[in-house]
């Protein structure tokens, strides 16, 4: 694995809109990366940016093509068509890989484990110069604090101490895991550093868009079940920074792209509700409601996380869940009115 000749080709795949404030950190961790450089492919797929974000992808080499329906996801699947890396990693440009050595710990085990479909880092990194926001969503292990309720995470919870608590096969090998997953559950893994085998990922994706979390949930629901590899690593995630304004307007994004593809194009394989868990998705749900209106809740899963690191950044999670109950409250209301994607007219990260 150390010799050059014995790696395979990667792609790493960026949609961006507007993105020169990150995508900067985002290709200079990508141009460090102890990986022949002639094996690593980037494909960046551009909304039509106003700023300086397709002259700092051409800085670093990358391949740009277009991406006329300027969402993350159709993104996504525009630069999947155009790259050629028997591997792709699904980079966004709000991403940093923290270690030279990411890339290929995130190929090892592939190549090991011929059975796993793809890899995922198992945490975000916390980092003390990153805004509160990009603190408390490293800490909790995810952006969407309901998503910590239904128990479907795919990143280390500091609160719970697991990575997800969806029922699933494990081993563990050192320095990352084999899971398997099955009609159990699947947690949402796919997007910020997941790599995919090529050839799987485009067997899997067809038309103009590339919504990440399906994969598997597809994959379970045509084979009954699917190998998959989390490494012990992470990914740094500049998401929101300081801008509570910005983290309403990403979550009513989520919301609104989600129930449009879901009740109108009909394009979407991950449904919140479709497995339960055992009741367990139900009653997260249930639980999010009543911990957002009793508050109580909230400040004792505050004051555990301070516990377990002092971070002033916790002081965020009652506001990040009552801003998420907002949104996605106002979001499937108006989800029957407002049927479409949300405009991304002015969008920027």
């Amino acid at each position: 694995m150390g010799k050059g000749q014995d790696l395979p080709t990667v792609s790493i795949l960026i949609p961006t809109l507007n993105a020169d404030s990150v995508l900067e950190n985002c290709l200079k961790s990508v141009s460090e990366q102890d990986y022949p450089k002639e094996k690593v492919e980037i494909v960046v797929a551009d909304g039509g940016s106003s700023d300086s974000t397709v002259e700092v992808a051409k800085k670093y080499g990358a391949v740009i093509v277009e991406n006329k329906l300027k969402t993350g996801e159709a993104g996504k699947a525009a630069a999947l068509k155009a790259c050629t890396g028997e591997f792709v990693a699904l980079i966004d440009s709000d991403n940093v890989l923290p270690d030279p050595d990411w890339l290929k710990q995130m190929i090892r085990p592939l190549l090991q484990h011929r059975e796993a479909v793809g890899s995922e880092p198992w945490e975000y990194v916390w980092r003390k110069e990153d805004g509160f926001i990009d603190r408390y969503c490293a800490m909790i292990g995810m952006n969407d604090p309901l998503v910590m309720f239904l128990g479907n995470y795919d990143r280390m919870n500091l609160l719970s101490g697991k990575w997800t608590e969806v029922d699933h096969e494990e081993e563990d090998f050192g320095d990352y895991l084999l899971v398997g997953f099955d009609k159990r559950g699947v947690p949402t893994i796919g997007a910020n550093g997941t790599v995919f085998r090529s050839e799987f990922l485009k067997s899997r994706v067809s038309g103009d868009y590339l919504f990440d979390i399906d994969i598997l949930a597809k994959e379970v629901k045509e084979k009954g079940s699917v190998k998959f590899i989390k490494v012990k690593n992470g990914i740094v995630h500049n998401y929101c920074g300081r801008d509570i304004g910005k983290f309403a307007r990403k979550q009513r994004r989520r919301v609104r792209d989600y129930l449009y593809h879901l009740n109108e194009k009909k394009d979407r394989e991950f449904e919140w509700g479709e497995i339960d868990l055992g009741g367990k998705r139900s009653w997260g749900l249930v639980k999010f409601v009543l911990s957002c209106v009793l508050v109580l809740p909230l400040l004792v899963q505050m004051f555990k996380g301070l516990v377990r690191k002092v971070d002033s950044a916790w002081l965020f999670h009652p506001v990040a869940c009552w801003v998420t109950l907002w949104e996605y409250g106002f979001g499937c209301m108006g989800g029957y009115f407002r049927r479409a994607e949300l405009n991304r007219e002015g969008w920027g990260q």
